[in-house]
């Protein structure tokens, strides 16, 4: 049996501007995920302040990947920015890594049943490979 990796597409989630800006992120995102089962990364560290309409676009981001059996994972989010997914309830929906690369090779390992896979699925943020 051979196991394939993934194609993991990571982008970088701008500034939340305007509506404008929202929706051309979302198009960007439909046109490169058109793929059955796509592994998206949405590395925030450029992202600044995560508000209502923020957290929207990642959650219309997520709906994207899983109407095609996807998965999107988080990176680069600062505090403020995890706070708010707290806030809004929606932190757990998402695996949230430090780095884009720790987010793209959390893509390739196989699943495990354990108590760290647990701890992941309750949206808490994972190691890095180095402190694991």
């Amino acid at each position: 049996m051979t196991i394939r990796k993934r194609t993991v597409t990571v982008m970088q989630l701008p500034e939340i501007g305007n509506t404008k800006k929202r929706q051309a992120f979302l198009r960007d995102l439909q046109n490169c995920i058109d793929v059955d089962r796509p592994s998206v990364v949405l590395d925030c560290s450029c992202a600044g302040q995560l508000n209502r309409p923020g957290v929207h676009l990642l959650l219309c981001c997520l709906e994207e990947a899983m109407k095609r059996n996807g998965d999107v994972k988080l990176a680069g989010l600062d505090s403020s920015a995890e706070t708010a997914l707290e806030n809004f309830g929606v932190h757990r929906l998402f695996d949230i890594h430090d780095t884009a690369a720790g987010a793209v090779s959390s893509f390739h390992k196989l699943p495990t049943i354990s108590s760290s896979q647990t701890s992941r699925s309750l949206g808490r943020r994972t190691q890095p490979e180095s402190a694991a």
